[in-house]
């Protein structure tokens, strides 16, 4: 299935090249057979559905090459500048600088391969119109952070560049209040602690972070086991799940995703770091409450208005999908 793509396909440029089977890495053996597209480029072709072997469709550019016809689709270029979409928000707060929403899970922050439409700058756009900040450039005006993807929550984003400033200081310098609700595979042992390593590219996957012995940057996430869901099956062991409220101190990418996975208590639905499968009672609640997506919601911002100094805290609950694996589990 290809997701987020543009909507003139049929304009697409359909390129062939046939592989031997013994030049490597697929992704570097298409760069190094189509040099007019870089290997970041082929990279997203490939995740976005773009690419096929034989009729195939292609899935990972990482893995080794295997002979046959290979045929990439490239879409026409798509415009630089963002344009507005009249995106439905859920506006916490709002004045002249910023502006505080309760993002959903499914909405990317700005335009990147794969999510050219119906992102969070998008939305502002039409929702702020010419008064969103440029500092951000053309394509993330107004953005000083970020939640993945397919995770929900509360996000704020400048209005003006006074703003933008301000707040790129405050998240810079960790002046941020930021909890996190998250539904894990197991629990974290012990129950309550701080996790603090460095985090920087998996060597096996550059797509993933991982916690690393050398290099990469500082990551600090305290965590709290609130509840548990499903007794151990045998002494000593873990429960089923559990409901993790986690604070930030940094922000690194995937930062809980990659603690809590650390942990060995991934966050449940993940798809990039839940390894293992949760018990089957877990399974079978994820599947009952509609759960396609990481179960992880920021729920709680809090920081010092960059323009007028005043102290702003907004708090939201887990939305709907995490509201009823969270039932389900109850059940358990």
């Amino acid at each position: 299935m290809q997701d987020d793509l543009p909507d003139d396909d049929a304009a697409a440029e359909a390129l062939e090249v046939r592989l031997k089977g013994d030049e490597g890495r697929l992704d570097r053996a298409l760069a190094a057979a189509l040099p007019h597209l870089s290997r970041a480029r082929i990279q997203a072709l490939i995740a976005g559905g773009r690419a096929s072997r034989e009729g195939v469709l292609l899935r990972d550019g990482s893995g080794k090459t295997v002979a046959g016809l290979h045929r990439i689709e490239v879409p026409p270029a798509t415009a630089a500048i963002p344009l507005p979409e009249a995106i439905p928000l859920t506006v916490l707060f709002e004045d002249a600088d910023l502006i505080v929403i309760d993002k959903p899970a499914g909405m990317a922050a700005h335009p990147a391969p794969g999510s050219w439409t119906g992102t969070l700058v998008n939305a502002l756009l039409h929702h702020c119109g010419a008064s969103l900040s440029g500092i951000g450039g053309v394509a993330r005006p107004g953005i000083v952070h970020r939640l993945d993807k397919d995770t929900s929550g509360v996000m704020v984003a400048a209005k003006s560049d006074r703003a933008h400033a301000g707040l790129s200081a405050l998240f810079a310098a960790h002046d941020i209040e930021r909890s996190y609700v998250a539904l894990t595979r197991g629990a974290p042992d012990p129950a309550r602690g701080r996790i603090q390593t460095q985090i920087g590219r998996s060597s096996a996957d550059r797509k993933k972070m991982a916690v690393l012995r050398s290099g990469g940057r500082e990551a600090i996430t305290d965590y709290a086991v609130q509840r548990t869901f499903g007794a151990p099956r045998k002494p000593g062991a873990a429960p089923l799940a559990a409901r993790v409220l986690c604070t930030l101190h940094t922000g690194r990418t995937h930062q809980i995703r990659v603690h809590l996975a650390s942990k060995g208590a991934p966050i449940l639905g993940d798809p990039t770091y839940g390894s293992g499968s949760p018990a089957a009672p877990v399974r079978e609640a994820i599947i009952a409450a509609g759960l396609t997506r990481q179960a992880l919601h920021a729920a709680v911002l809090g920081f010092v208005h960059p323009v007028t100094g005043e102290p702003l805290r907004f708090e939201t609950t887990p939305p709907a999908d995490m509201a009823a694996l969270e039932r389900g589990l109850s059940d358990l």
